[in-house]
């Protein structure tokens, strides 16, 4: 039984923060289907690392056959994210909003809004959560401490209700993470790009200064 009870995590995207996590999941007993946007052929190599826990589907198949599913694409492709199979579930955006990738977004750069909230507005039916966003990828695997550790790393995480929090804290828990609350989505540019929080080091009792440090948004 995993710590949230659930068995399997979609994935929608499966660079290297959706990689790393799908290994995380599967060493802790979750099944996984995994997907991009260049269709299930082209994972087979991270399918056969992965093991027998582990499918390639499309991004619909993904969303559809995951009870937690993980959005982690470029900004650009949000908008392709599937909307009906993720109803009613819990959705980890992982995204990061990069304007030499993605193009100048005008409502981001101006404050009006930020990445989650975007894909908030994307699955209106749907509970995003923001998580997994600033930390280097490959500190995924190698991060992790049980629970109780002196000085174990913490990750923030936003959103706008409190249930999906809870489970993605006990997911992140699961991994080898502290989860510390940042507040509702409107907030997640905290722990953006650029920001003190942004792929650095930090315990619980770092995080709080750390996001109050990003100051106030254009």
């Amino acid at each position: 039984m995993t710590a949230t009870g659930l068995t399997t995590i979609g994935f929608i995207g499966a660079g290297n923060i959706g990689g790393q996590l799908a290994r995380l999941a599967v060493a802790h007993g979750y099944s996984v289907v995994i997907s991009n946007s260049r269709g299930p052929e082209t994972l087979e190599a991270l399918v056969a690392e992965l093991g027998p826990q582990a499918r390639a589907a499309t991004p619909a198949e993904a969303a559809k056959a995951g009870e937690l599913v993980v959005v982690t694409v470029p900004l650009k492709a949000y908008e392709a994210v599937p909307v009906e199979p993720l109803a009613g579930k819990t959705v980890i955006d992982t995204n990061n909003y990069y304007f030499e990738r993605d193009g100048r977004i005008p409502a981001l750069d101006e404050g009006r809004t930020t990445v989650s909230q975007m894909l908030q507005e994307h699955l209106p039916t749907s509970t995003v959560v923001k998580a997994f966003n600033n930390i280097m990828a490959a500190d995924l695997t190698t991060d992790g401490a049980p629970a109780g550790t002196a000085d174990r790393r913490a990750l923030p995480i936003a959103g706008d209700d409190a249930a999906a929090k809870a489970l993605v804290t006990t997911l992140l828990d699961e991994f080898g993470f502290d989860a510390v609350d940042a507040g509702p989505l409107a907030d997640s540019w905290r722990f953006e790009r650029d920001r003190p929080a942004y792929v650095v080091r930090m315990t619980a009792a770092d995080i709080p200064a750390k996001l109050a440090a990003a100051g106030t948004r254009p």
